[in-house]
């Protein structure tokens, strides 16, 4: 299976902000923008594999500018890293005030995916060549990131054990 670059993963999406689109602080809901990332990052994830693939984790999504409905939202993803059959997806989000051209990260995020064959069952992907400063850098640091995913992960399903799943109303 031949590499590919992160630059063939690379995916663009821009939106405009629309009243229906913002929460009671008048800033783009949270969730939208949850479903926007997740959307982006599974198109950058075909483009690498083309096979199918499922959502393993969202790492992180960090929320650091509020965009509001005199912004647009411009998203970009590519893939950073990839395991056997595990791919990881950063996602920037950039918003940019349509009156003044202000433009500031408004958000970023990493996903994880897992590439699957026609049974459903976890099936390898090609290894990712980074280019740029900034695909490079994501790239070096991918391995911090995939060693702290699986310990969060472990601890979720010793965690998971202890919940309860009982209905309250029974």
């Amino acid at each position: 299976m031949d590499p590919k670059t992160a630059k063939e993963t690379r995916c663009f999406k821009v939106s405009r902000v629309f009243p229906t689109d913002v929460n009671n602080h008048e800033t783009l809901f949270g969730g939208k923008l949850m479903s926007y990332i997740d959307d982006i990052a599974s198109i950058s994830v075909s483009k690498l594999c083309r096979a199918a693939a499922v959502t393993a984790s969202t790492d992180s999504v960090d929320f650091l500018q509020p965009i509001r409905p005199t912004d647009s939202v411009s998203l970009e993803s590519f893939i950073t890293w990839t395991g056997t059959s595990s791919m990881e997806v950063f996602v920037k989000v950039i918003r940019e005030d349509l009156r003044s051209g202000d433009r500031k990260i408004a958000a970023t995020a990493f996903l994880t995916f897992v590439a699957l064959d026609e049974n459903n069952r976890p099936t390898t992907v090609p290894q990712i060549v980074p280019e740029t400063e900034e695909e490079k850098k994501l790239h070096e640091t991918a391995e911090l990131r995939a060693e702290m995913r699986k310990h969060r992960r472990d601890e979720s399903k010793k965690f998971a054990d202890y919940l309860l799943t009982k209905y309250p109303w029974e």
